[in-house]
């Protein structure tokens, strides 16, 4: 069986890899030439999405916002068009809720199936293996979709039925970015105190005050000096904005995303877009005219 996948982005081109080289025969596509290439190496063919969906039972997507999902899915002469009854999209990209939704709804009407599955975890887990998925899917579509999550990822929850798995994605999401910019905030007033960072650290990490941003993803990045991104900023504006969006829809105040979108947005505008988004703790020093220190070589959290 030949799988499709399409998005070869810094989370697709390692779950694409991952599935190529654990068995799977896979098709591709993305609109940049390398990762096509890369994945050929591999052994991979690649195709139009018109040639995918005409050619695959099960056509992967993983795509930046939920824009790109309705035009190359959804829209006239997208895949929905080109694909077979019986064929499956299981779909990874972050996205609204309302673009998941009429996926589901799309699918059904032609006699194919739909799964949810945005992905967490950071690139470098989609590179291993590693990665996260919240699934969204009737229980026959999940087992159906089920041998492809175990590929490309080591924790998979079935979040519930069609649609559940973006929902969970974003109130993932929303902890996730907040507490970078709290982090970011945090850190920035440590600096300006005079405070060692290590020791700071060494503190933050031994109170209730720790989370995981600032415990795993941030000594191995901006702390470290590395704001090549994983999760950029403007990623983590948009997931804000899809979550904001969605909270307004369902009727749920959600001031402090508010808030860290506003802060994120001063981030984009200062040029700190493409930046990982530990580099707010970057932007909150720039605003505040602190030189932040890094972490020394070497540097061990406290277990």
């Amino acid at each position: 069986m030949t799988i499709g996948f399409v998005g070869l982005g810094k989370m697709g081109r390692g779950m694409a890899s991952n599935l190529q080289t654990k068995g799977f025969s896979l098709m591709v596509h993305d609109v940049v030439e390398a990762p096509m290439t890369a994945l050929e190496a591999l052994g991979a063919k690649r195709g139009t999405p018109a040639e995918i969906a005409a050619a695959c039972d099960i056509v992967v997507t993983m795509l930046p916002t939920g824009k790109e999902v309705a035009e190359v899915v959804l829209a006239p002469g997208g895949i929905l068009d080109h694909a077979r009854p019986g064929t499956m999209i299981l779909d990874m990209s972050t996205i609204d809720p309302e673009t998941t939704d009429r996926l589901h709804e799309e699918t059904r009407r032609r006699g194919m199936t739909a799964v949810d599955a945005p992905v967490g975890r950071l690139a470098w887990h989609a590179d291993r293996g590693q990665s996260l998925f919240m699934v969204g899917a009737d229980d026959a579509d999940y087992q159906r979709a089920l041998p492809l999550l175990q590929a490309m990822g080591t924790t998979i929850h079935h979040s519930g039925g069609p649609g559940a798995g973006t929902r969970m994605k974003l109130v993932n999401n929303y902890l996730a970015i907040i507490l970078c910019q709290l982090n970011a905030e945090a850190l920035s007033l440590s600096q300006r105190f005079g405070l060692d960072l290590g020791k700071t650290l060494d503190v933050l990490y031994g109170t209730t005050a720790t989370n995981g941003q600032l415990k795993v993803n941030w000594p191995n990045k901006v702390l470290a000096g590395d704001t090549e991104p994983g999760f950029s900023i403007d990623l983590a504006h948009k997931d804000l904005t899809l979550i904001v969006q969605a909270a307004n829809a369902a009727r749920v105040p959600v001031p402090v995303a508010a808030a860290a979108r506003e802060a994120f947005s001063q981030a984009r505008a200062r040029g700190y877009g493409q930046n990982d988004f530990s580099a707010m703790v970057d932007v909150a020093c720039d605003i505040a005219q602190i030189e932040r220190a890094r972490l020394p070589k070497g540097y061990t959290p406290p277990a």
